[in-house]
């Protein structure tokens, strides 16, 4: 499974990005890579605007035709903007996660830097891929 991974975007351990935008705001989703994991989404559940949010809190959920998966906030910030589209479009996160399948936006006094970057976020991904393929043939002892 090979994953689309912007480089000039940022991105959560949890598999979401983050785009800063010129008027301050920073709109977030999923990566095409969790996308992938999570198969058709049948349902999104946004968060409310105005709610305040803190780093790694999860404030969305996306349901899919196989597991439902939290979203979670990147920064701590507002919640200023929600993707309406979504609630009747959910498959618009499958079809273009980094473009009309973004989920909301925040304002955030705090920067991406401290977010991964996009090699970083292919490392995670790709030792991702490689734990879900080897988890049944290759158990570990734990003890």
């Amino acid at each position: 499974m090979s994953s689309i991974i912007p480089i000039d975007l940022r991105y959560t351990e949890n598999h979401e990005w983050a785009r800063a935008s010129d008027d301050g705001l920073i709109t977030v989703g999923i990566t095409d890579h969790a996308q992938q994991l999570l198969g058709d989404l049948v349902f999104v559940e946004i968060p409310e605007v105005g709610r305040v949010v803190a780093a790694n809190e999860g404030c969305a959920v996306l349901e899919s035709v196989k597991a439902a998966s939290d979203v979670y906030s990147p920064l701590d910030g507002v919640i200023v903007e929600v993707n309406e589209t979504l609630a009747d479009n959910p498959e618009l996160i499958n079809q273009d996660p980094y473009g009309e399948g973004w989920i909301f936006r925040i304002k955030s006094v705090a920067t991406l830097e401290g977010l991964l970057d996009a090699a970083a976020y292919q490392a995670l991904a790709a030792a991702d891929e490689d734990d879900d393929a080897s988890s049944l043939a290759n158990p570990q002892l734990v003890g």
